[in-house]
């Protein structure tokens, strides 16, 4: 299992902002340790950092007061914890949150958060913009500036588990309870889905690294049940997910044929439905769950028809799944529009009727353009995405993996 270092990593984080500092939300256990190691103190102080940063949301040094005076005084000089700045905060009637972050040279990315009775769901991104360009999906219509870093990943999940706690402690004290809320403190995100900007696959060093802290029982403590992974379909990455970390996978398959999915989603050209089913089958070998979700967004005369629910089912015999059905959100520029209500529910009874576990995703989060497929941030596209686009009839150019 391979780490980065904490000199490869502050070579990733420092230029986008000019600072001096290592910035300690981008390095994973063995980071610190290294870091630790080559000031010469003692290993035990690299766990009671990330203790201090991951699971108490602590940036100021001079709180961390089980480290030594000494220690503290190094970390101030050459270290930070850097979240990405917030320019907006958007917050929706059914209890949905959304953050616009700052992520520099004019970027932005989005963050969302979805309250539920049993659960906390962060979404989060990975990429500012994407390339994989599917037609439902506003943040593709934005184009793609660059990979995130680790830390900007991280500090997704550190800036808004933060924030909730502490708007949980202001509405406790608001209230005049006697006593902090309960130990368990119900895991204010409770689950982590890399469903924002961007195709986590194709970010793959960086995507791992933060996948890693998040399953770290020293930062995040979260299961591997509990954390998803949402890919178009990168075959060759799966499988070195499949060995690197195995977390929950999702797939955006949104068509069940390889004629109607190179229109939706271009990544098909390069790794049809084929090769893509033969890869979810391997990964199911590591899987900390026993089945494939797979995301199909909802489409009205286009996906939504009786043989499309048939050629589901075919690929629902081939590998053990079950079907997310995605109300469409619509935005101008895809042309597209969402099915109809009873047509979904149609959709839904043909596949359950087949003995395939089957939901309809909750729309949550719309009145704030919060909601699946909505992502957009801002986005400089300096892969000049549209305009290639506009300019090619077949898309199987455009995805570039390195394996």
């Amino acid at each position: 299992m391979s780490s980065i270092s904490p000199t490869a990593l502050a070579d990733k984080v420092e230029p986008r902002s000019g600072s001096p500092r290592i910035n300690l939300l981008g390095l994973d256990a063995a980071g610190l340790a290294s870091l630790v190691e080559s000031w010469g103190d003692k290993p035990f102080r690299a766990k009671q950092l990330q203790r201090w940063l991951h699971q108490r949301g602590v940036a100021d040094f001079g709180q961390m007061t089980d480290l030594a005076k000494s220690f503290r005084e190094k970390l101030a000089r050459h270290c930070e914890v850097r979240a990405p700045g917030v320019l907006t905060v958007h917050k929706s009637a059914d209890g949905t949150r959304k953050w616009l972050l700052d992520v520099g040279n004019g970027n932005a990315i989005e963050t969302v958060f979805i309250p539920e009775d049993d659960r906390g769901t962060l979404c989060i991104s990975t990429q500012a913009g994407c390339t994989v360009a599917c037609r439902f999906c506003s943040t593709g219509h934005q184009g793609f500036n660059r990979n995130l870093g680790v830390d900007e990943i991280v500090g997704q999940l550190w800036l808004a588990r933060r924030t909730i706690e502490a708007d949980r402690e202001g509405a406790r004290l608001a209230n005049g309870a006697p006593a902090p809320l309960a130990a368990t403190d119900d895991r204010v995100i409770s689950n982590v889905v890399m469903m924002g900007m961007g195709e986590p696959l194709l970010n793959y060093d960086n995507t791992v690294a933060a996948l890693r802290l998040m399953l770290d029982d020293n930062a995040y403590g979260l299961s591997r049940r509990r954390v998803t992974v949402s890919t178009s379909g990168v075959v060759p990455m799966m499988d070195r997910l499949s060995r690197d970390c195995p977390v929950a996978l999702a797939v955006s398959l949104h068509a069940p044929n390889d004629a109607l999915r190179n229109d939706l989603v271009p990544l098909n050209r390069k790794y049809p439905l084929r090769e893509l089913i033969a890869a979810c089958q391997r990964y199911l070998e590591f899987a900390p769950r026993d089945f494939i979700t797979f995301e199909y967004v909802m489409l009205d005369g286009v996906n939504d028809g009786d043989e499309h629910a048939r050629q589901l089912i075919d690929i629902a015999r081939q590998v053990s799944c079950k079907f997310n059905l995605i109300p469409f959100n619509p935005f101008p520029q895809s042309g597209l529009k969402r099915s109809p209500a009873a047509r979904v529910r149609l959709f839904a009874q043909r596949l359950m009727d087949a003995g395939i576990v089957t939901t309809v995703r909750k729309t949550r989060g719309d009145d704030i353009d919060a909601a699946c497929g909505q992502l957009a941030g801002e986005v400089k596209d300096r892969t000049r995405l549209k305009e290639r686009l506009a300019g090619e009839t077949r898309f199987g150019r455009i995805i570039e993996v390195r394996e």
